[in-house]
């Protein structure tokens, strides 16, 4: 058996294609020491409108009541947890699996908000949180005359 060095490239021979050693790096971490918190962090959608901010957090495979929010000073935290255990036994062989998938995800809510109206509801896989603004805060557009 013959051992080989490996010779690492020289400085520069990225340099035509820049992110060419960038992306292999980032598929072979992601083959040999997969990031788990990137795959079990969910993908989040917030939008404005003029009385409310609308939180969209995609999270399938979870049923509602394994969601719990919570809201402390001006901190809204979001997290799941998800634990299955499966045992299949049978004359030669017992085969016992487990999974289980965890998020957290928080938020620093502004002081417009009503806290105390926040109303959540979870559809399709879709966790959907409503923030309503306070009374005060929404306003109409006005419409400034130039002189």
């Amino acid at each position: 058996m013959a051992l080989i060095k490996f010779k690492t490239p020289a400085a520069g021979q990225y340099d035509r294609m820049p992110y060419f050693s960038e992306m292999l790096n980032e598929f072979v971490n992601g083959w040999t020491a997969p990031d788990f918190r990137k795959q079990a962090m969910p993908a989040v959608n917030i939008r404005e409108t003029e009385s409310t901010f609308d939180l969209q957090l995609s999270a399938p495979g979870f049923k509602k009541e394994d969601f719990k929010i919570a809201v402390d000073n001006d901190l809204l935290t979001i997290s799941a947890e998800f634990k299955k255990e499966e045992e299949n036994k049978s004359d030669r062989y017992t085969r016992k699996e487990f999974s289980q998938v965890s998020f957290t995800r928080s938020f620093t809510l502004p002081e417009m908000l009503e806290t105390e109206s926040i109303k959540a509801s979870y559809e399709n896989g879709i966790l959907s949180v409503s923030l309503p603004k306070k009374a005060e805060i929404k306003s109409t557009p006005k419409e400034i005359k130039i002189s």
